[in-house]
């Protein structure tokens, strides 16, 4: 008798590499939105007399800190790794792309009505703010984009382990982040000029509809996604765990306790909590920096800042493969974090003009590629693929406290200080710490044998 070996769907290099596009499409343009509006703030701070909205220093950095909000103090973004395990990745990636589609369509409208200019007091946690409505609806607007934003990060990951395992991964993430990297890089430059030539909401125009392309590429992905598991083998459809239509079966809510007695998984998120608390507040900072303590003309900053997300295009997904083959994933992690550190106590060196900015942009730059390429593949190594997405929104949950609260410490720290010599040591040290808890990483995985230092490609 003979027997009839099916191969999975994800054996054929074609299909993982096309949903790798289609789902880093998606992911690339929840990148843009997420930055289109950092480039302008100084136009955001001018007085509508001259086009702006009369912000002040203090309200930019609550509306950049405020993409956490709805994710850090409502929990959401941890219940997402939870929809995530028990939905699956086809019917939380729609709702996270509609999610980014509404927030934005609420931040666009911020800043195109006229609203009133009475403050609303808002408290929060042991202080409070007192917003213009501009400034509160957009903060909302940008809240509910960033639950859907980080709902999106964690369905792309989970669905490039879905995909990749026993293949390509630290490869496929890398080009994953390179490609969500290039959205950054592209908000980066494109919209301070978009502005400045047409109106101050043409940036945000552009997001939406880049945002619904994003939507229909996942739609593509669901397609796939679903033959995928038709291709299964009888056996494996019904036992695997990463059977989408199994998602819900397989998850148990004990799966979460394991993952909390995980010292990997802590230094992992205590990690990532410090290292893109250093990187992700600062690129929305970075292009005042640039004009007011490096004199960069405010047309040609954005690109300055898009150095970093530029060069991790090219550098994530060759660190990726590096790790693929050759393991070490530790080490990249540690390096990396050393030369984030390096990078901000640069900046707040009292050295000014465009060649030092540049040099410490390239610096960050290989910092940034360096530790994400390895960092993401080694969750799956600690964590169990059946509760990887709420390993991972946990993940990102502690995260959001980082990157909610350090953009306005900053931002009232450039108020204080605006040489920025405050706010980069505060990014400084931070990422400091997170040199700290890399070294622990490699302690611990010796002791455990995670195998993060192990190649991950199988012979």
């Amino acid at each position: 008798m003979t027997t009839v070996i099916r191969q999975r769907l994800n054996d054929s290099p074609l299909a993982r590499w096309t949903v790798l596009f289609i789902v880093a499409t998606a992911m690339m343009m929840g990148y843009f939105v997420n930055d289109v509006m950092s480039p302008l703030e100084t136009m955001l701070e001018a007085p509508p007399s001259q086009g702006g909205l009369g912000w002040t220093s203090a309200d930019y950095g609550f509306f950049s800190g405020s993409s956490g909000l709805i994710n850090v103090f409502l929990l959401m973004l941890f219940f997402s790794g939870i929809i995530l395990d028990k939905m699956g990745i086809r019917f939380t990636g729609i709702l996270a792309c509609s999610l980014m589609v509404v927030g934005t369509l609420i931040k666009f409208y911020a800043v195109t009505a006229p609203l009133s200019t009475e403050p609303i007091h808002i408290p929060l946690v042991v202080t409070s703010f007192s917003l213009p409505p501009s400034v509160a609806l957009a903060s909302l607007g940008f809240a509910v984009f960033g639950v859907g934003y980080e709902m999106t990060g964690i369905t792309v990951s989970k669905a490039m382990v879905r995909w990749f395992t026993g293949h390509e991964l630290a490869l496929a993430m890398g080009l994953q982040l390179a490609m969500a990297r290039l959205g950054t890089a592209a908000a980066l430059s494109v919209s301070a000029p978009l502005a400045r030539h047409f109106q101050l909401s043409t940036p945000l125009l552009l997001a939406l509809a880049f945002l619904i392309i994003g939507l229909l590429a996942f739609l593509v992905f669901c397609v796939m996604d679903r033959r995928l598991d038709q291709s299964l083998p009888a056996k494996d459809a019904e036992s695997r765990v990463d059977s989408d239509d199994k998602a819900g079966d397989e998850f148990r809510w004990r799966d979460i306790a394991q993952t909390l007695r995980s010292p990997g998984f802590w230094l992992i998120t205590l990690f990532c909590v410090l290292f893109y608390s250093a990187v992700s507040p600062f690129l929305k900072f970075s292009t005042k920096l640039m004009v007011m303590k490096y004199g960069v003309d405010p047309d040609l900053a954005g690109a300055f800042s898009s150095i970093a997300p530029f060069g991790t295009i090219l550098l994530t997904p060759l660190f990726g493969y590096l790790y693929d083959r050759y393991g070490r994933g530790v080490t990249f992690v540690i390096v990396g974090a050393a030369m984030l550190t390096f990078v901000h106590f640069g900046f707040s060196l009292p050295i000014h003009g465009a060649a030092t900015a540049i040099a410490l942009m390239v610096v960050l730059s290989i910092g940034y590629s360096l530790a994400p390429a390895a960092l993401w593949p080694c969750v799956p190594k600690i964590i169990p693929l059946k509760c990887l997405g709420t390993a991972y929104s946990m993940i990102f949950f502690i995260q959001n406290f980082g990157r909610a609260v350090i953009p306005m410490l900053v931002g009232r720290a450039n108020e204080a200080d605006p040489s920025y010599t405050t706010s980069m040591l505060i990014f400084g040290f931070t990422a400091l710490g997170a040199v700290a808890v890399a070294l622990a990483m490699r302690y611990v995985d010796k002791r455990k044998g995670y195998g993060l230092q192990l190649p991950n490609i199988r012979r």
